[in-house]
């Protein structure tokens, strides 16, 4: 069968191209979260010129060459003034889970700025050793946190139904992170609201590179119960056919909009102001936090410290890779190319020894936690590969398109 023929998955690309500069694809999809049910809705957002260079590629250029970073920490030192309390009552949201990057956000805003945060986290599904252990050492570097846990029966269910109907079994829990902090906002009415990175240094659009703050629908649209969908299934089947009770999906529906724009809720990102670089954040929130990196490579991947404190996050990665042809290697690598803490023939190099891996240490527990069989597992990884991204050859599955 001609290439040209091959069907294709998720609305991707039908030629697969690789940045000429890092190690991401054009396959990359959307980091926004939407109420979305069907696979085909993820729509690729990494943009490729016709040079072949990514997007993510030439904002590093834009980050490295054009903007004035002494400026730009002028302008958060406006913000921090601008929402700084003087009561002792908390000034900023910051959503998080004592990893490297909120534990960096955290303390620089804390101990720098003199802001005074409310930490916010939405747990893992299921916390690694060394996740809670960090996310302990983060509290204890100074920081009140509110943990919210969610009801631990309907998020299983709903991580099920995610993976079995998207191959996707981190959306319930990418849902509820997202919700937290303008939940938090509305709440006790803390306007200030600051994220790590903005999705332009992943790929998004660039002209995104000039704008720090978000305020996406996604917060505030209202979907009724047959537009809603959590799981891939409508909130209508989750209550008439899953036995799920409206008032238990809460945690994941969007917040009163109106009780934000009142309360005159902003949404930034740190990375507009501080240049953003990960193992950077790394080296920071091991001195001054106490984050520690993992004792082992993480599967899938080289590195010891980036998405350590969920059981579920490799699954994640290995979900993306069957989809998209995209593992946690690529990731790890394309954004430390880009930050230039590798070469590109080093992440090459690296992706091809470690995408593939599959992440076996946490296998059982996944599948007892979602309640299904490894039969069920397979079948399920099977039929959402991408026929143009996937072929099967005595019995192996293997990648049409490898990088080099």
């Amino acid at each position: 069968m001609s290439e040209k023929k091959l069907e294709t998955y998720y609305g991707l690309p039908s030629e697969v191209k690789f940045c000429k500069r890092c190690t991401m694809s054009n396959q990359r999809p959307s980091c926004v979260v939407e109420f979305k049910h069907k696979p085909e809705d993820k729509k690729p957002t990494i943009f490729f010129d016709e040079e072949e260079v990514c997007s993510a590629c030439r904002f590093s250029d834009i980050k490295e060459t054009k903007i004035d970073w002494v400026q730009r920490e002028k302008e958060l030192g406006e913000l921090c003034n601008k929402h700084r309390s003087k009561d002792g009552s908390y000034d900023c949201i910051i959503p998080g889970s004592g990893g490297k990057d909120s534990a960096y956000v955290s303390h620089l805003l804390k101990y720098k700025y003199g802001m005074n945060p409310l930490t916010v986290t939405w747990s893992p599904h299921k916390y690694t050793a060394i996740g809670w252990q960090n996310f302990q050492r983060w509290i204890h570097a100074g920081f009140d946190n509110i943990l919210t846990t969610p009801n631990g029966k309907l998020h299983r269910l709903l991580t099920c139904l995610a993976f079995e109907n998207l191959c996707h079994p981190f959306q319930p829990f990418i849902i509820g992170q997202k919700m937290t902090a303008p939940r938090y906002s509305a709440l006790y009415g803390i306007p200030l609201i600051i994220y790590g990175e903005s999705p332009v240094e992943y790929g998004n659009s660039i002209e995104e590179a000039d704008r720090p703050t978000m305020f996406p629908s996604f917060y505030t649209e209202k979907p009724d119960l047959d537009s809603l969908y959590l799981g891939g299934v409508s909130a209508r089947e989750l209550i008439e056919q899953h036995g799920v009770s409206r008032n238990d999906l809460n945690p994941y529906l969007p917040v009163d909009g109106e009780r934000l724009q009142k309360i005159g809720t902003e949404v930034h990102f740190i990375s507009y102001y501080q240049k953003w670089d990960p193992q950077e954040n790394y080296y920071y929130a091991s001195e001054h936090s106490g984050f520690q990196s993992n004792t082992e490579r993480t599967e899938g991947s080289y590195s010891k410290y980036s998405s350590i404190d969920d059981e579920i996050d490799p699954f994640h990665y290995y979900t993306t890779l069957i989809k998209f042809g995209i593992g946690r290697a690529t990731y790890d690598s394309a954004q430390e190319v880009r930050n230039g803490k590798i070469t590109r023939e080093e992440g090459v190099a690296l992706v091809r020894r470690y995408d593939g891996e599959f992440p076996s240490r946490f296998f059982e527990n996944m599948l007892e936690y979602m309640g299904i069989s490894e039969e069920k597992f397979w079948d399920v990884i099977n039929r959402s590969r991408s026929p143009h991204l996937w072929e099967k050859s005595y019995g192996s599955w293997a990648l049409r398109h490898q990088i080099t």
